[in-house]
């Protein structure tokens, strides 16, 4: 019986470690390690920026109302000697500045506004503010512009750009200024 003995003793003694662990539970076996993360890829390229169409000055000034037309300054003015309603060889080149800028934007309006300085009579000036208007508006139409996309008006003294009373300031009250008043659609 020993041998008896000796082999529960034994088996007893292999089951003394499992009955200590008894009350936790197994740990199951590691799982294997997850491969390690690929670097970080370079970011993606950033997409070459169309190139930009250049804006179309044409339909943009187009769309615009008159008064902001009018606001762009795209005419420049002209002015006149003392008592005279005679285009100078420099305002004769703005002129056709201006005249180009009507062919280009062949839906512009405008109204040639004629001007004086406060000397002379109130009809005076209208009559002469209306010959440099006419003046103007002539030299327009032989250089191709549409005579019905222009208009004149004579302003004479009334509205003037400068109130000193010397020379200076009525030399450039004496103009014919530019205005958009319209459209054609």
């Amino acid at each position: 019986m020993k041998l008896r003995q000796l082999c529960v003793v034994a088996v007893m003694a292999a089951a003394v470690p499992f009955a200590a662990c008894k009350g936790t539970p197994a740990v199951p076996p590691r799982p294997p390690e997850p491969p390690a993360a690929p670097a970080t890829p370079p970011p993606a390229p950033v997409p070459e920026a169309e190139p930009t169409q250049p804006v179309d000055d044409y339909a943009r000034i187009k769309a615009m109302a008159s008064d902001e037309i009018d606001r762009l300054g795209l005419f420049a003015d002209i002015h006149f000697d003392y008592d005279e309603a005679t285009l100078r060889d420099s305002d004769r080149e703005l002129l056709n500045k201006n005249a180009e800028v009507l062919k280009k934007f062949d839906f512009i309006k405008i109204t040639i506004e004629g001007h004086c300085d406060e000397r002379g009579s109130v009809e005076y000036n209208l009559a002469l503010g209306d010959r440099r208007a006419r003046a103007a508006y002539d030299y327009l139409v032989s250089l191709g512009v549409p005579g019905d996309r222009l208009k004149n008006v004579s302003y004479g003294k009334e509205i003037p750009l400068c109130q000193d009373s010397n020379e200076e300031c009525w030399a450039r009250n004496r103009r014919d200024h530019f205005a958009v008043t319209g459209k054609i659609q």
